[in-house]
């Protein structure tokens, strides 16, 4: 008996291998098929074969090539066709025509990069206005929920019970009452706290409510790491919202730890905010199957007393292209005088590492204003291991003392302005969906150059010299967190 036993178990461990090793083979196949970068591909056939289902695993969470397994692919109806073939017009001929705006022909070939990257075209004659913290922030969203007679839809990454929240679900189902259609869509995995009786309350008042990818046991292995980090408000096609602020109360009251957080958002007026309808509308036919957004109701050709002209650029793990990456690396390879970056989260990924290098060591005035303190201890000692890289090659980096910044804009040459949801780091890159407005603007970016200036004044100036000093301790903490920079 105890044989058979003992054969038995060796028979099922036999198998057990036999099947382990034709999954690492058939991932194998995968990878070389499907793999991006050579080092990555490396990395994950190294993990698979040499750590015992841990390898494999983490290849299943954090590993798949979702711009060729993509999680949604757009539906092609009649109008989106259209629109790709004028997209497709614009990019083949936008250099022999006399009628694009001046500030398009300065930047021709970043215009040319998003039209080809994210399919969205520039856009003129909009009224676009910084908003600078929370409280202006939700004042003005406030304000034109209010002032809804068709529609408001309602994207966000974060999206947390408390007293804003509550003012959100009584203006929303006032609304209601008055007829507007709304539409609520937040992620599975950052709105994670948002308590069940606070979702039911909105849809027992008729709202329509999905989470984008929700975190389910069947699909948690494969959705986890591809989160949507998208903050949008969009009214009657009227008006829009986008940029880093989420529907917390830390950004009006502080948080207890660090302080008061400080960040940027963007009001849009014009035809650009037809753009971000459709950001959203394709984000609502995949979570919730359903097409009905894609109609072309919803858009408009709406135009508003501003003269600026923008240009959106959204991309996600199933993207063609990781357009906010080579948004970023576009803009900081051509600047001719500085750039400017203020962002939370600098965990570059090599590519934007050069640019960053190469621009400063040409004498282009690079200026990183990141926040002294941190929300997370793993991602400050991460952010803080590129540090002695970018200094040696004259990149000035500023540290903000007051509370949390969380801001995510980049201006460039008194011309050129991006904001939105996107931080200059390997996940916004390539495991998050985000989106960005570019504004072809002196005017805005002149303002918020000023702004940034005042800003380093407050802040301290990092020095090379002095950094080389930090002790050994702190070197290891950031060796350590740089092991995990893919997935932060």
């Amino acid at each position: 008996m105890k044989f058979l036993l003992e054969t038995n178990d060796s028979l099922t461990m036999t198998v057990a291998l036999i099947l382990y090793f034709l999954l690492a083979i058939a991932l194998m196949g995968r990878l070389l098929l499907y793999g991006i970068r050579p080092t990555k591909t490396l990395a994950w056939l190294l993990a698979i074969f040499t750590i015992p289902v841990g390898g494999m695993l983490f290849y299943f969470i954090l590993g798949r090539n979702k711009r060729k397994n993509k999680f949604y692919t757009l539906k092609k109806t009649k109008e989106i066709s259209q629109y790709l073939d004028k997209v497709e017009d614009y990019y083949i001929t936008v250099n022999e025509n006399d009628n694009i705006p001046v500030v398009i022909k300065n930047h021709i070939k970043l215009a040319k990069l998003i039209t080809k990257g994210s399919k969205f075209l520039p856009s003129t004659n909009n009224e676009l206005i910084p908003l600078k913290n929370g409280p202006a922030t939700f004042e003005a969203i406030f304000s034109a929920m209010e002032d809804a007679k068709k529609f408001i839809h309602i994207q966000y990454y974060i999206f947390e019970d408390g007293d804003l929240a509550e003012k959100f679900k009584s203006i929303l189902i006032g609304k209601i009452k008055e007829g507007v259609t709304i539409c609520f869509l937040y992620d599975g995995l950052g709105s994670r706290t948002l308590s069940n009786k606070y979702i039911n309350s909105l849809k027992a008042a008729g709202i329509r409510v999905y989470s984008f990818l929700p975190m389910r046991f069947g699909r948690l292995l494969s959705s986890i790491n591809y989160r949507n980090h998208r903050k949008i408000i969009i009214v009657d096609g009227v008006v829009g919202f986008t940029g880093g602020i989420n529907v917390s109360d830390k950004y009006i009251k502080g948080d207890p730890i660090i302080g008061k957080w400080y960040d940027m958002h963007l009001q849009l007026k014009g035809t650009i905010v037809s753009s971000l309808q459709a950001v959203f509308a394709m984000d609502w036919s995949f979570a919730s199957n359903t097409n009905d957004l894609l109609d072309t109701k919803f858009f408009f050709n709406n135009s508003a007393p501003g003269k600026s002209t923008a240009q959106l650029v959204a991309s996600g793990p199933d993207s063609d292209f990781s357009s906010i990456q080579q948004l970023y690396f576009s803009v900081i390879n051509s600047a001719k005088k500085y750039v400017y970056i203020t962002n939370p989260y600098v965990i570059p990924g090599e590519a934007v590492l050069v640019a960053l290098q190469v621009a400063a060591m040409s004498g282009i005035d690079v200026r990183l204003l990141l926040s002294a303190n941190s929300d997370s201890f793993l991602v400050k000692w991460n952010v803080r291991s590129y540090f002695e890289n970018l200094l040696e090659s004259g990149v000035k980096i500023y540290l903000y003392p007051d509370g949390f910044l969380h801001s995510k804009v980049i201006i460039s040459d008194d011309t050129l302005t991006s904001i939105g949801t996107a931080n200059l780091d390997i996940r916004s890159f390539e495991q998050n969906y985000e989106v960005n407005v570019l504004i072809y603007d002196r005017e805005i970016t002149t303002e918020l150059k000023l702004d940034f200036l005042k800003d380093c004044n407050k802040s301290r100036q990092m020095d090379y010299q002095q950094h080389l000093k930090r002790s050994k301790t702190d070197r290891l903490k950031e060796g350590l967190a740089k092991i995990f920079s893919p997935v932060l």
